[in-house]
Protein backbone atom coordinates (compact mmCIF):
# COMPACT_ATOMS: atom_id res chain seq x y z
CA UNK A 1 0.00 0.00 0.00
CA UNK A 2 1.19 3.16 -0.60
CA UNK A 3 1.17 6.15 2.00
CA UNK A 4 -1.88 8.58 0.40
CA UNK A 5 -4.45 7.97 2.48
CA UNK A 6 -4.66 8.21 6.27
CA UNK A 7 -7.17 6.08 6.99
CA UNK A 8 -4.78 3.29 5.87
CA UNK A 9 -2.16 3.87 8.32
CA UNK A 10 -2.32 3.98 12.26
CA UNK A 11 0.36 4.25 15.43
CA UNK A 12 2.11 0.23 15.19
CA UNK A 13 2.84 -0.09 11.62
CA UNK A 14 5.81 -0.65 9.43
CA UNK A 15 6.54 2.29 7.18
CA UNK A 16 9.04 3.69 4.52
CA UNK A 17 9.35 7.38 4.60
CA UNK A 18 11.02 9.80 3.27
CA UNK A 19 12.36 12.74 5.46
CA UNK A 20 12.54 16.17 4.17
CA UNK A 21 16.33 16.38 3.49
CA UNK A 22 16.30 12.69 1.31
CA UNK A 23 13.55 14.12 -0.91
CA UNK A 24 15.69 14.89 -4.00
CA UNK A 25 17.34 11.39 -3.84
CA UNK A 26 14.15 10.02 -2.67
CA UNK A 27 16.06 7.50 0.14
CA UNK A 28 13.63 5.38 2.52
CA UNK A 29 14.03 5.26 5.99
CA UNK A 30 12.01 2.40 7.42
CA UNK A 31 10.47 2.73 11.13
CA UNK A 32 7.53 2.20 13.48
CA UNK A 33 4.36 4.91 13.17
CA UNK A 34 4.19 6.80 16.44
CA UNK A 35 1.91 10.24 15.39
CA UNK A 36 -0.24 10.87 12.38
CA UNK A 37 0.93 14.46 11.78
CA UNK A 38 -1.38 14.74 8.69
CA UNK A 39 -4.82 15.90 9.20
CA UNK A 40 -5.87 15.67 6.39
CA UNK A 41 -7.80 12.37 4.74
CA UNK A 42 -5.51 12.64 1.91
CA UNK A 43 -2.48 13.82 0.45
CA UNK A 44 -0.80 13.25 -3.24
CA UNK A 45 2.64 13.57 -1.18
CA UNK A 46 2.39 11.01 1.49
CA UNK A 47 0.47 11.30 4.63
CA UNK A 48 3.53 13.14 7.03
CA UNK A 49 3.92 10.65 10.41
CA UNK A 50 6.54 10.83 13.19
CA UNK A 51 8.24 7.53 13.85
CA UNK A 52 9.16 5.92 17.04
CA UNK A 53 12.63 7.42 17.05
CA UNK A 54 11.44 10.88 16.32
CA UNK A 55 12.54 11.04 12.59
CA UNK A 56 9.70 12.70 10.35
CA UNK A 57 8.59 12.38 6.85
CA UNK A 58 6.11 11.33 4.13
CA UNK A 59 4.51 7.72 4.01
CA UNK A 60 5.78 6.11 0.77
CA UNK A 61 5.17 2.15 1.59
CA UNK A 62 3.26 0.47 4.22
CA UNK A 63 4.63 -2.80 5.24
CA UNK A 64 2.59 -4.98 7.99
CA UNK A 65 1.25 -4.41 11.52
CA UNK A 66 3.79 -5.50 14.05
Amino acid sequence: MNGQNRSDIRPGLEVDIVLKQDQRTGKLTRGIVKDLLTNSPRHPHGIKVRLQDGQVGRVKQIYQET
